[in-house]
């Protein structure tokens, strides 16, 4: 793998609540890596996501992209980044093509409705292109949200509990997918409490409230 890590943490510190989450906690993830954020529930595991995404700021250390503070080179960073967390990011009353389109428009202007629907077909979702998601399923809704996964072009992937609300046949999918990702040069940040059964040599585990 590469020496030159596109992500890395130095001293990263979390309270929340007069409690420490995490202390001078460090870890890099280099292109072709799969990462993954395990702890028991308290832990911290959402926190550090968000805080390396820059949606948290309650923290104190360092966060960088390709060598740089994130502070210093956020844009790029942004560019750069494909965030899942909890909150799907689906908006009901828009359908499942309009959601995809308006979900990647920051990233990609150039989006047709062959890869969209070729997307939500590959998430099961043929047939529901054209269907307001309020009409959908919890785990149609998650599929709508996974589908972001089959057109993004970000090399980093942040994805808080992406296994929630889908079947057995999408959780192996799904890990096929990630690690397709990572042997094209992408990065995965995840936090899930799915027992991985990934046979690839770039998975790697960090433990939160146990040690590294």
């Amino acid at each position: 793998m590469s020496q030159n890590p596109g992500l890395s943490v130095s001293e990263l510190t979390c309270e929340r609540d007069e409690r420490c989450l995490f202390r001078s906690l460090a870890f890099s993830l280099n292109s072709g890596e799969i990462l993954q954020i395990t702890g028991p529930n308290g832990s911290g595991k959402t926190t550090l996501m968000r805080v390396v995404a820059g949606l948290s700021l309650d923290f104190t250390g360092e966060v960088f992209w390709r060598g740089q503070p994130v502070a210093d080179v956020r844009p790029e960073f942004h560019a750069a980044l494909l965030y899942m967390g909890h909150l799907l990011g689906v908006k009901s009353t828009m359908t499942a093509e309009e959601n995809l389109r308006w979900a990647m428009g920051l990233h990609r202007n150039d989006l047709s409705r062959e890869e969209i629907w070729s997307a939500l077909e590959k998430v099961k979702l043929a047939g529901f292109e054209d269907i307001p998601c309020y009409q959908l399923s919890a785990g149609q809704n998650r599929r709508v949200a996974l589908a972001r996964l089959f057109l993004a072009r970000q090399p980093l992937w942040i994805l808080d509990e992406p296994f929630t609300a889908i079947d057995k046949q999408g959780v192996a999918e799904l890990e096929q997918l990630l690690v397709d990702h990572a042997k094209s040069g992408g990065m995965v940040m995840m936090t899930t409490h799915h027992e991985m059964s990934l046979n690839y040599d770039g998975f790697h585990q960090l433990v939160l409230g146990g040690g590294v």
